[in-house]
């Protein structure tokens, strides 16, 4: 073997020795995080331009308007992004779970505000040290593209979800992205767990919580979902909520 295929193989060899150890290897959140990409000496670099921080329940990791030069990508938890009206109207924008990434678009104060749901687990990072890490390492900037691909996606649908759908198809569509995600993160299929109140899906959907509560019971009703304790809902047949979500029944 000459020396570069030795040194080559040495490398691989010490990638993956420590991939084996690395405490970022067994993160729960790294299989759909910006992560996902990273091996070895790549997510060494990530894990030192990082800190662990934790957040007890309606704790805001940063406030709208205020500066923000830190990014954040969520290891275990539920966060709500939310920005208040002048009225004092509250419009929920978004929920984060495992794996998700937060505050990169921007980079004069916050535009919204982002509040723990449940005791939460993040990585942060200040600014200046990502921009080094996307610099340095390839595979993060890539990765980091296709999730700002997917983050697009997500807010067309959120905009045809407020302009155009029903009660009904709003709460049925929000239920079935909810299932699908907790399905990627290793949930089981047809169970969704709601860390959000009643109140937090209806300033999400657009919606009055009476309105919010009146399809829940429908829903219970007609058995599309089945509540269970513990704020987790049951779904018998979710290819029939999806249906009802896309305005297809």
């Amino acid at each position: 073997m000459n020396t570069a295929a030795a040194q080559a193989a040495a490398a691989d060899s010490a990638d993956v020795r420590l991939e084996d150890v690395h405490p970022c290897a067994s993160c729960g959140a790294r299989p759909l995080g910006v992560c996902a990409d990273l091996k070895g000496h790549e997510l060494q670099s990530m894990a030192c331009a990082s800190e662990t921080i934790t957040a007890q329940p309606g704790q805001a990791l940063f406030h709208e308007g205020d500066p923000n030069p830190y990014i954040f990508n969520v290891v275990d938890g539920a966060v709500k992004l939310y920005r208040l009206l002048p009225d004092g109207r509250r419009q929920i924008t978004g929920f984060l779970f495992q794996g998700d990434f937060l505050g990169l678009g921007g980079r004069g104060p916050s535009s919204f505000t982002a509040e723990a749901l449940t005791p939460l687990n993040a990585c942060r990072f200040r600014r200046g040290d990502f921009d080094q890490l996307l610099n340095a390492l390839p595979a993060l900037e890539h990765r980091l593209v296709a999730l700002a691909g997917d983050e697009l996606m997500a807010a067309q649908e959120q905009i045809v979800l407020l302009g155009r759908k029903t009660a009904r198809e709003r709460l049925a569509s929000f239920l079935t992205r909810l299932s699908e995600r907790q399905v990627q993160l290793g949930g089981p299929e047809g169970h969704v767990h709601l860390p959000m109140t009643r109140l937090d899906i209806a300033d999400y959907l657009g919606l009055t919580i009476e309105t919010v509560s009146r399809v829940f019971t429908q829903f219970k009703t007609s058995g599309l979902i089945q509540l269970l304790p513990g704020n987790d809902v049951a779904l018998p047949d979710p290819a029939a909520l999806k249906a009802l979500g896309e305005g297809a029944a």
